[in-house]
């Protein structure tokens, strides 16, 4: 089969033969690309693989003709096959694309976890409003009736994140006089540091991604002083460790999905032998939504 392999840090993304998965495999239409496969390739991430390897947690596609959106076994979506964890394979919405499937999984379950912990987000500060993650933070944020507050870095992209919902759109610099309950955060960096003033008491800053560089802990006795609350996400491993828990929320989003309350925020598609160019739109910040790989 046809798969994109990276065979060394910072090295190109070629389409190539690569061996058939065994296992419980789908047929891949679509993969979707998070920025955790930015870092791979980059040779940043904190888990790294053995190269050479294939990138790609989440994969739409046919599983004995089922549509479906799953989750790889062990990496190994931008593929045409690819082996899918058994206890992580969802039937699509009738109707709905299978771009449209890759787009659904890690984007809705980071924002969805940590909104439903929070009891009193009435105002919610989403960076990154543009993002995949972003924009599943503000569609789900307004469903729970909380004021929503997003950030992006360029006019269109505020533009854009307004257009999904957001109250108020602001650039990363026109913060400072904000105060909220809770921050949704994959930017990471100063802009986490600089996100942490703004809590109100008992509010929560949730730590998911550093796009912009990697946190400096806030002391803890900072935090006893403000009365507030710093929550980390990593999904990856949450699926491991807690896959009931992961499921049941994969399954109260399909329904609001089936529902029409939610409708994931496909940005850009590549073709899979176009893995570059995707990374490259990521990697620039030119994107909006979630960027696709279709096979």
């Amino acid at each position: 089969m046809k798969a994109v392999v990276l065979r060394e840090v910072g090295g190109d993304l070629a389409l190539e033969e690569w061996p058939d998965p065994s296992g419980i495999v789908v047929d891949v239409k679509a993969a979707g690309i998070n920025f955790a496969d930015v870092l791979v390739r980059r040779g940043l991430y904190p888990q790294m693989p053995t190269l050479p390897y294939v990138l790609g947690m989440e994969v739409a596609g046919l599983l004995n003709g089922r549509p479906v959106a799953a989750f790889a076994h062990a990496a190994g979506g931008y593929a045409e096959r690819v082996e899918v964890n058994p206890g992580f394979v969802f039937d699509l919405p009738e109707g709905a694309s299978f771009a449209a499937g890759a787009a659904f999984l890690t984007t809705y379950l980071t924002a969805h976890i940590p909104l439903s912990l929070a009891h009193r987000a009435e105002t919610v500060l989403v960076h990154a409003g543009a993002g995949g993650v972003g924009a599943a933070a503000i569609q789900l944020a307004k469903r729970r009736g909380a004021y929503v507050i997003a950030t992006a870095s360029t006019p269109e992209k505020r533009e854009w994140a307004g257009g999904r919902g957001a109250d108020d759109v602001r650039g990363y610099d026109e913060i400072d006089d904000l105060h909220v309950d809770l921050v949704l955060d994959s930017v990471g960096g100063k802009v986490f540091t600089r996100s942490l003033p703004l809590l109100n008491p008992l509010g929560t800053i949730v730590a998911i991604g550093f796009a912009d560089g990697l946190w400096r802990d806030p002391s803890v006795q900072w935090l006893v002083g403000r009365n507030a609350s710093v929550v980390g996400v990593y999904l990856n491993r949450l699926v491991k460790l807690q896959p009931d828990y992961v499921r049941a929320c994969a399954e109260e989003l399909l329904e609001l999905w089936r529902r029409g309350e939610i409708d994931p925020p496909i940005g850009a598609t590549f073709p899979l032998a176009d893995a570059r160019d995707a990374h490259a739109l990521i990697e620039a910040r030119r994107h909006v939504g979630k960027v696709v790989l279709e096979a």
